[in-house]
C-alpha cells in the first residue's frame, strides 16, 4: 500500500466454509468493521480472527509502525448491526449489498447500528433481488458466462 492509501476501507468477503460476511478494514487506524448477515460475533470465527489480526500485525511491522505494547490487541474490532438475512442461502448477496451500500457513500467508517440511509432489520425481497440484478449485470459486462 502507498501512503495515498492509509485512509482507505478495503473490503475483504470472507467465508467461513459454508457462510459469507464482509469484513471491511481500515488498516492505518487498525480498525475492523465485521457485518454478519446471520448476527455471528467474530468470535464465532477464530481462525478469521488470527489471520486478520496477523496480516495487520505485518502491515504495521511492514510500515515501522510503532504501538503500544498491547501488539495484537491494539486492533479494534466493531461488530456493526446490520440487516439480517431471513434464510440459510442469501449470506452472499448480503455480503455484496453490505459492500454496494459502504462504496455508495463513501464513508470510511461504518457505524455500529449500520448506516440510517440503509437501515433495516431485514432485505425486502425486491432489495436482496436488486442486487443479484447487479451481480449479473457485472457479470455479464465482465464476458465471464459466455
Amino acid at each position: 500500500m502507498d501512503n495515498k492509501d492509509a485512509e482507505k476501507l478495503f473490503f475483504i468477503p470472507f467465508n467461513t466454509g459454508g457462510h459469507w460476511l464482509l469484513l471491511a478494514i481500515n488498516p492505518s487506524r487498525e480498525i475492523v468493521y465485521y457485518l454478519d448477515s446471520l448476527g455471528n460475533d467474530w468470535t464465532t470465527y477464530p481462525d478469521m480472527k488470527v489471520l486478520i489480526d496477523t496480516v495487520l500485525q505485518a502491515f504495521r511491522a511492514q510500515r515501522d509502525i510503532q504501538t503500544s505494547r498491547r501488539g495484537a490487541n491494539s486492533i479494534t474490532w466493531i461488530k456493526v448491526a446490520c440487516p439480517q438475512q431471513r434464510n440459510q442461502i442469501d449470506c452472499g448477496y448480503f455480503m455484496l449489498r453490505f459492500m454496494r451500500d459502504t462504496l455508495t457513500l463513501g464513508r470510511l467508517k461504518i457505524p455500529t447500528d449500520y448506516f440510517d440511509e440503509f437501515k433495516c432489520a431485514f432485505y425486502t425481497k425486491d432489495q436482496v433481488d436488486e442486487i443479484k440484478e447487479e451481480w449479473c449485470q457485472f457479470m455479464i459486462k465482465l464476458n465471464v458466462c459466455s
